[in-house]
């Protein structure tokens, strides 16, 4: 997932610029960061690949190829300068997302999540949604308004199999709902309109995309 502005995008250091500005004091942190000194960064799938229009793999094999392709999947997500990446965007079909995101407390959340599923709307929270503008590394450089519930909850488990649960507010809970629907074959523009779904593939078709696709036969 990517965001207009890219205000919360991270570079190599993982420091907050919002356009040339000085980076912002360190947030707090939720999670561990990745060792960048594995994992290789791989090509993002965009819209049009079959491995995201269809529901993908649950992992049912938790051993060395695994924790590889986590690492390889942070490697992607930062160099597409993304807050978070499911597997199917590097064409795995398999049921794993990353995140590496901030929420709108300022609070960066990092981790992954392996066979995620949404809980329901808590019944005693009152629900809010949030308007903002969505942008996704799969359609690259097109963004629109997509409101969203301004809570969200998944539950699954981490790359030893046992049990997590993640839950987040504003921005972040946005990045939950993504990649959750991602590893379900949902892309965000598919909750569209039918004219703003035009609009957003119109946007893809003439931009250029910042970071390595794999071109759709």
């Amino acid at each position: 997932m990517e965001a207009e502005d890219m205000a919360e995008q991270h570079d190599h250091e993982h420091e907050h610029d919002v356009e040339g500005a000085a980076p912002e004091a360190p947030a707090k942190v939720i999670g561990e960061e990745p060792d960048l000194s594995k994992g290789t960064a791989r090509p993002i799938t965009v819209v049009g690949n079959p491995v995201l229009h269809r529901e993908v793999k649950d992992v049912t094999v938790f051993d060395a190829e695994l924790s590889t392709l986590i690492e390889d999947m942070f490697q992607s997500m930062y160099a597409a300068e993304g807050v978070g990446l499911a597997a199917n965007q590097i064409g795995v079909d398999l049921k794993v997302f990353v995140y590496d995101c901030p929420d709108d407390e300022g609070v960066r959340h990092i981790g992954h999540v392996i066979n995620p599923k949404l809980e329901e709307y808590p019944a005693d929270r009152r629900r809010e949604l949030d308007d903002s503008n969505e942008g996704c590394l799969s359609v690259p450089t097109a963004y629109a308004e997509l409101p969203r519930p301004d809570y969200a909850a998944v539950t699954g488990v981490d790359k030893d199999g046992q049990p997590i649960r993640v839950e987040g507010t504003g921005f972040f809970a946005r990045c939950l709902l993504h990649e959750t629907d991602h590893l379900y074959g949902t892309l965000y523009i598919d909750k569209l309109s039918k004219r703003d779904r035009k609009d957003a593939l119109k946007q893809m078709a003439e931009g250029t995309p910042k970071y390595a696709t794999v071109p759709n036969v």
